[in-house]
């Protein structure tokens, strides 16, 4: 290669990486991971909420958290079991990558944290049985990309003092917000494996709301019903778009790195109809066409804590065979012992003039699998013939028969 051939590349390298940073981006392979991670987890977050949507009430989850710890269980999973987790949760990375691109966006999100000034904490943990076979390369690997602690619990015996333990890590995590996050019942003597992950994050608007301009204003729950509650008030320049059948605001948080979004439809019984329409590519979509503008805000103070137990709606999406007997985590034993019984969350958000707490857990509870589905009886209640055998050669040491136990 001749000199001006080498500095041609080198320009065309050099405009390529000026290209990915006037763009927000990185030059680097780590990038390319982290992002097919995000988007992985963006579809995941939308067809789980199309999962959700029908129930009643209020709704509010951690897509990062649920997908998070199903990525730390898909660490072991194999087969067809492993296939349809990375089609449910679209992990489009090999394993390996995968797990890299995990740890890469937990880094980053951390940071992203720090330089903002808020408070943003992520935590992982395993739960093992005290004394069960676990495959080194599965901890370790846990332990590597996922920044997980590896701790023995005794479900056999003391399964109630288990989930007492792990609900403890979970409320400390946390700043105590997301407390019983296991219930009462859901480990058992049969529990052999609990992953956990819990978010936590707390920080202020970049343009607070005064608190002397909150005042009780109605809120419309239905066409014909209407409540009264604190609505908060703030007029600057937000990101705002106006979507047709729905309005988007844009509201960052201090540092301006995070932000919170809402998408609130013109009609008032329209959310039901707005949902519908809610994908991975349309949020990027509406995301891509929000542009600062005056705006006048109403939103109302609100908390809510939601739980749920994520097991149908995760079979419904395509993982149904993690949670039976075809179950294929071979890769966290070296067997097909275990299935995942129970995948928990509970998630709490409290939006205030100051700014926003928010906090998640999830929790995947795998069992060992019972190897006796019929129970046969053998009552040797009269005379037999025995014989007393090597077992390795079935060479016959001993043989008899038993007509009268007397003797």
């Amino acid at each position: 290669m001749n000199r001006r051939t080498a500095l041609k590349q080198m320009a065309l390298g050099l405009g390529a990486s000026l290209t990915q940073l006037a763009h927000g981006q990185r030059p680097d392979k780590g990038l390319a991971g982290e992002r097919a991670v995000v988007n992985g987890n963006r579809e995941f977050a939308t067809d789980l909420y199309g999962q959700l949507r029908d129930n009643r009430g209020n709704l509010f989850f951690s897509p990062y958290s649920i997908s998070t710890a199903l990525a730390m269980t898909y660490a072991g999973a194999l087969g067809q079991t492993a296939d349809e987790m990375a089609k449910a949760l679209h992990f489009t990375l090999d394993r390996s990558h995968l797990s890299a691109a995990f740890a890469t966006l937990a880094a980053n999100t951390k940071s992203l944290g720090k330089k903002s000034g808020c408070e943003l904490f992520l935590g992982n943990a395993l739960w093992g049985q005290h004394g069960y076979h676990f495959l080194p390369d599965f901890l370790n690997q846990v332990r590597k990309n996922f920044d997980a602690s590896v701790n023995e619990v005794d479900f056999v015996g003391h399964a109630e003092e288990a989930r007492h333990t792990i609900n403890t890590w979970v409320e400390k995590q946390t700043k105590e917000k997301i407390k019983d996050l296991l219930p009462s019942g859901v480990l058992t003597p049969d529990t052999r494996l609990v992953l956990t992950n819990a978010i936590y994050f707390k920080s202020t608007w970049q343009s607070p709301f005064n608190q002397k301009t909150t005042r009780e204003e109605a809120f419309t729950l239905a066409p014909q019903e209407k409540i009264q509650v604190p609505m908060m008030h703030r007029s600057a320049d937000f990101g705002y778009v106006d979507g047709g059948s729905f309005d988007a605001l844009d509201l960052p948080y201090a540092g301006k790195e995070l932000s919170m979004t809402i998408f609130l439809p013109k009609k008032v019984d329209g959310l039901a109809e707005f949902e519908k329409t809610v994908t991975s590519g349309k949020l990027v979509e509406w995301l891509s066409q929000l542009k600062s503008s005056r705006v006048d805000v109403a939103l109302p103070k609100f908390k809510m804590m939601v739980a749920c137990n994520l097991k149908q709606a995760l079979s419904r999406m395509g993982m149904a065979s993690a949670f039976g007997r075809g179950a294929d985590f071979s890769g966290m034993t070296g067997s097909r012992d275990l299935f995942l019984s129970e995948v928990v969350h509970k998630a709490q958000v409290d939006v205030q003039e100051e700014g926003t707490e928010a906090a998640a857990a999830t929790g995947v509870v795998m069992e060992r699998l019972s190897l006796s589905p019929s129970v046969r009886t053998f009552r040797a209640d009269h005379p037999f013939v025995f014989v007393i055998r090597d077992r390795r050669l079935n060479s016959i040491l001993f043989m008899g028969r038993l007509i009268d136990p007397r003797g």
